[in-house]
Order: structure tokens, then sequence, then C-alpha cells
């Protein structure tokens, strides 16, 4: 569990790395400063619309490295820094998760204790599609209490079905 100081820095830093990284065309989904030893290890997770490549972790990596030499947000401790992409374990919290979820399996809790699986279809600023077992189902964000991409191993794609024919 964090405590409000180490709450207080991850915000200092979030904010620090919101806009130059947007400038990128990357958008910061996570922040996270954890001890380690007498070091600590601040890990910055970034995301955009198609998902990063090795270039734009290593470019991140970079302008965060500067951004934050050129800041006191970190002090005079020493840090490791990490820049990664956002992962399939993170769960889907913001509209654009879910638009860059298109065509993957989700398994989503409801907050009513339900659970749903199915496969986006779409996504608005308000709701998610999903193919539940053939049929449509709309789900409100409001709704779900947690929702994550289920990870498929040898799916067969609409391509290869319709070559196999």
């Amino acid at each position: 569990m964090s405590t409000p100081h180490q709450d207080a820095t991850r915000d200092r830093i979030e904010a620090e790395l919101v806009d130059p990284l947007s400038a990128m065309g990357l958008d910061v989904e996570a922040v996270e400063v954890t001890p380690a030893g007498k070091r600590r290890v601040l890990r910055v997770a970034v995301d955009k619309d198609g998902g990063v490549t090795l270039d734009d972790v290593a470019d991140a990596t970079r302008e965060v490295s500067r951004v934050l030499d050129e800041s006191d947000v970190m002090g005079e401790m020493p840090y490791t820094l990490e820049v990664t992409s956002r992962g399939v374990d993170r769960p889907l919290t913001l509209p654009r998760h879910w638009r860059r979820n298109e065509d993957r399996l989700v398994k989503a809790t409801l907050a009513d204790g339900s659970a749903v699986t199915g496969r986006v279809l779409a996504s608005t600023e308000e709701s998610v599609t999903l193919d539940v077992d053939g049929t449509q189902r709309e789900v409100a964000y409001a709704d779900v209490a947690k929702a994550l991409v289920q990870i498929e191993f040898n799916r067969k794609s609409d391509k290869h079905e319709k070559k196999d024919d």
C-alpha cells in the first residue's frame, strides 16, 4: 500500500510526463515508483492507438529521462527507469482501452457481480459492444467493475478460416 507522499510523488511525475509524451502521440497509462534497496524503480507504461513499438518505447525512454533530468521531481535518491507498453494484464478502465482492444476477447465483471466474456466489436465514450456467443451485447462502462483482456493461444482469424474453406 502506498503512502500519501508516494502518491503525491507519483502524481507529480505523471504530471511532468503527460504533455511531452502526448506530443509524441503517446498516452501515459501508469506510473509506479517502488523501492529497490538503496534505489527506486520508476516504471512508466505508455500506449497509443495501434499499439507501441520498440522504437516508441526507446523514444519515450529518452524523453522521460530528459524530462526527469530537467526536473527535481525524483529528488536526489538514485533510481532505475523502466518504460514499457501497457501490457494485456492491466484492466480496461478508459474508453481508449476498449477502442484499442477491438476484436480481442475480454472478460468483464459487472457491478452487480455477474461476469460476461465476449469479443469487443465496437466502443464509444460510454459503452462497449461485445459479441457474447454470437449475440451482440452493449455494456455501459459505468456497469463494469473490472475488465481484462483474455489471452488466446492459436486463435484462428477470419482470414485463415476463409482460406481453409
